[in-house]
């Protein structure tokens, strides 16, 4: 957490800086702002992880124990598409309403430390989330043709995809806190608004009820190991308004 303020502290004073640099020039739709609604689409790119709680030593029906342990071993890219509206509160803040379909996936790798000479199993978790981002957004004044913001809010995400026989499987829904720091930027015909957001799930995303649906007795003790997950997210958003 303390990387992420250092980072969006970083990219607020090259903003800053950027903006005091710039000379004055005549601004692009000028009175853009100045409307209540605003809409638009959206695309963007973004890296989904899970920070994963291993259960430790577990006993197996046989009365054997065993600890194996798992985390997401690298980062997917995924896509994501939506549109937006936004709804002016005052000259500085706002509130945003951005519907989103992410496609994505994660990997993970179990390990079995008892048996270290045991094939490590795998599992490519795909997902197909429908989100509700939610969020308040606080811009600064406008300087010729930019304004940086940040915003705030929550998503509720809906999982639309998931195989029975997966070792793990995440729940239908979770729900997000989002952090993002992005800049408008207005251009002769629409406004380019790049934005980066990271958003941290509040909620435990893995189904401990799909452990009973396993035909395969060998792969509960890989669905058994992990107690909790937590999903973790990076996006880099193109809004179009």
């Amino acid at each position: 957490m303390k990387r992420i303020v250092v980072f969006i502290l970083i990219l607020a004073a090259v903003f800053a800086g950027a903006s005091a640099q710039e000379k004055k020039k005549v601004q692009n739709r000028p009175y853009y702002d100045l409307r209540t609604m605003h809409f638009g689409i959206h695309f963007g790119l973004h890296l989904l992880d899970m920070e994963v709680e291993n259960t430790g030593p577990q006993t197996l029906p046989d009365g054997t124990s065993e600890t194996i342990v798992t985390d997401v071993d690298n980062w997917n890219p995924g896509f994501s598409v939506g549109v937006m509206g936004e709804l002016r509160l005052n000259e500085y803040f706002s509130f945003r309403v951005s519907p989103t379909m992410h496609f994505g996936q994660r990997h993970f790798k179990f390990l079995n430390l008892t048996n270290p000479d045991e094939v490590p199993q795998q599992q490519t978790l795909k997902t197909t989330y429908v989100a509700l981002p939610l969020d308040i957004k606080f811009a600064s004044q406008r300087y010729n043709n930019i304004r940086p913001y940040i915003s705030a809010g929550i998503t509720p995400m809906l999982n639309i995809t998931g195989k029975k026989q997966d070792i793990l499987q995440v729940n239908s829904s979770d729900l997000f806190l989002n952090l993002s720091l992005g800049c408008d930027r207005y251009l002769p015909f629409f406004k380019l608004i790049p934005e980066l957001r990271f958003s941290y799930g509040l909620t435990n995303c893995i189904d401990k009820k799909h452990v009973d649906e396993l035909t395969d007795e060998n792969m509960k003790k890989f669905t058994n190991c992990v107690t909790s997950g937590h999903s973790r997210m990076i996006t880099l958003i193109l809004y179009f308004e």
